[in-house]
């Protein structure tokens, strides 16, 4: 199985990209997870849409042959990094890879609410893009209060490794139905 993680950070040391490599670690064995690098995509252009860039055709084909997508994204300002957004409008023109891909949502922040709002938003996004969206219910990955949870870029809180375990291994099962 091949599953893709879009992360909506650039940081180097982003929570959220150890948080995606914590979920690439503990399931080398089980899916392959291609951890995808926004970095590279130029903004979105109507312009060019037609004609885009090779980084941009090449996100796009990742994202087209995965079985399945994991977006983690921070929360800046209360919504979805504009880096993502960016990955999103990329992803939702011409071709339109997403629709009907299955995707799971996932974040971390420094605050108590995780990143409650930001997900919020993107569900919404993604509902607007046609994708298959894994229920919210019991499926909520919001580390909050990340700066505890994570040490030398690993995830090492146990109650919250063994919860994303449980919800990827739901993901897994949602893939394939």
């Amino acid at each position: 199985m091949k599953i893709v993680a879009i992360v909506g950070s650039l940081r180097k040391d982003s929570y959220n990209k150890q948080l995606a490599a914590t979920i690439q670690e503990r399931n080398m064995e089980r899916f392959d997870l291609e951890i995808l690098d926004l970095s590279v995509l130029p903004h979105y252009n109507q312009d060019e849409e037609n004609n885009p860039s090779e980084a941009v055709v090449d996100f796009k084909r990742k994202v087209k042959e995965a079985d399945g997508v994991i977006i983690v994204t921070p929360e800046y300002n209360w919504s979805i990094p504009g880096v993502l957004k960016n990955a999103l409008d990329w992803l939702s023109r011409v071709d339109k890879v997403l629709i009907g891909k299955p995707v799971m949502t996932a974040g971390a922040a420094t605050g108590l609410a995780g990143t409650l709002r930001a997900q919020l938003h993107l569900r919404q996004i993604l509902t607007a893009l046609q994708v298959k969206l894994l229920s919210p219910v019991g499926n909520e990955i919001l580390v909050n209060q990340a700066g505890t949870k994570f040490a030398d870029g690993k995830l090492t809180d146990e109650a919250t490794i063994n919860f994303i375990d449980d919800v990827v291994d739901r993901f897994v099962k949602f893939i394939s139905e």
